[in-house]
């Protein structure tokens, strides 16, 4: 077991803290509503018309007046007044008469129901229609969907392709949006280099700086990149301080922990403020939250740890609810799945786990958790693999066949 005696903080109370300290961007714009996918609305938006705007067909068939239906023959003959596609203007429909009708089309008045074609017979006089006829059938109503007025898509909604086509329906054509956050990534380490360049000896490719960059832009940030900051605590001091002037968010990617070579967290110190260090999350304990001090102003910060599978959990699980509450979002919470447990862990730990695992249903269609063999923060393969996080609780054991609570990724891909 963990030593016990070290103080961190657990994950809940690290994300209440983190969500009480955001304030929500002031800055909207509006943009046509083609363009508005993955936006969060910055207002809330009426309905100018009514949907359906009038009563119209739901089948393709004739419109009747119940009241010219025989009660007592097992068929009526009416002759056909006149033809409606969708579109068309009808006419008042005369007493014993039918219309043809189409699907999505105008309802005369004067007709209370529409008889499906296939219940009818055409013949010379016109079409003969079925005495079980009940008033209102197959007729969609004017309104029924929405009414004109009515409160549809509320501020802080991201604009998913369903809301696009809602908020069209509804008549409208451009939408206020919270404007994209600039994020400005910066990773550390002498050991860096991008992918392209020549490996030496005790060298590694940069990775961490496109997991950051992919999670950001499906979040429709406007991605900064501040390349690789040297070992160096004044170089570091000075880098953030940069960074801060110019982005409403700075992360970065190692160097939180409490290495010679690790200067974010006292660079950070110096330069403005610690919140929050060491969490009870695994992996990512070393994570840092603060804000950068430039006059009267501050920028927030998140300092990573530097392997990719931590950047990957503190990312997902603590800095994008910040970003999105941020952006104006209601919803902050990823969604949440369960399954059975193909795995063990008998070895409690003091931290919360988010296990890089894959769900998938067996046999028998129940959702089956499987978690890749190794763990280690440091392998990014295995986030590659999974397709979610298992969560194992701080101080519990899990034997197979346990129920576990699971994220899928896509909780993490674009804004839901």
């Amino acid at each position: 077991m963990e030593n016990t005696k070290t103080l961190l903080t657990p994950v809940d109370e690290a994300l209440v803290t983190l969500l009480d300290q955001v304030k929500e961007s002031n800055r909207y714009e509006v943009v046509p509503l083609i363009d508005a996918l993955g936006r969060i609305i910055a207002e809330d938006q009426k309905a100018l018309i009514s949907q359906p705007p009038m009563d119209n067909s739901a089948m393709d068939g004739y419109a009747i007046n119940t009241g010219d239906i025989s009660s007592t023959q097992a068929f009526t003959s009416l002759p056909i007044q006149q033809r409606i596609a969708a579109g068309d203007a009808a006419e008042i429909l005369d007493i014993g008469k039918a219309a043809r009708i189409f699907t999505g089309a105008m309802v005369p008045a004067g007709a209370n129901a529409i008889v499906m074609q296939e219940q009818c017979e055409v013949h010379e006089e016109g079409v003969r229609i079925p005495q079980s006829v009940k008033v209102g059938q197959n007729i969609r109503l004017k309104g029924e969907d929405f009414k004109a007025g009515q409160t549809l898509v509320t501020k802080g909604t991201p604009l998913r392709s369903v809301e696009l086509g809602l908020l069209a329906a509804m008549g409208i054509s451009a939408v206020c949006v919270f404007k994209p956050l600039k994020v400005m990534v910066l990773s550390t380490g002498d050991e860096l280099v991008e992918p392209g360049e020549n490996l030496q000896v005790g060298q590694i490719y940069n990775s961490n700086r496109y997991v950051l960059a992919g999670l950001l832009k499906g979040m429709g940030c406007e991605l900064m990149d501040g390349g690789i900051i040297e070992d160096d605590f004044e170089t570091t001091k000075q880098q953030l301080q940069n960074a801060a002037q110019q982005a409403d968010l700075v992360i970065t990617s190692g160097g939180v922990s409490v290495g010679e070579e690790d200067h974010v967290k006292n660079a950070l110190e110096e330069i403005g403020q610690l919140k929050l260090w060491k969490l009870a999350i695994k992996p990512g304990k070393p994570l840092a939250y603060g804000d950068i001090k430039l006059g009267d102003s501050r920028t927030p910060f998140f300092g990573l740890p530097g392997n990719p599978a931590a950047v990957l959990v503190t990312f997902s699980i603590l800095v994008r609810p910040y970003l999105l509450k941020m952006l104006g979002a209601k919803n902050l919470a990823p969604d949440m799945a369960a399954g059975k447990a193909c795995f063990t862990r008998t070895k409690p730990s003091i931290r919360r786990e988010y296990l890089r695992a894959r769900l998938v249903l067996d046999e028998k269609g129940v959702a089956a958790i499987t978690t890749y063999p190794s763990q280690s923060s440091g392998l990014l393969r295995s986030a590659s693999w999974a397709n979610g996080f298992a969560i194992v609780e701080a101080h519990q054991t899990v034997a197979e066949g346990d129920v576990v609570s699971f994220i899928p990724f896509q909780s993490f891909t674009g804004i839901h």
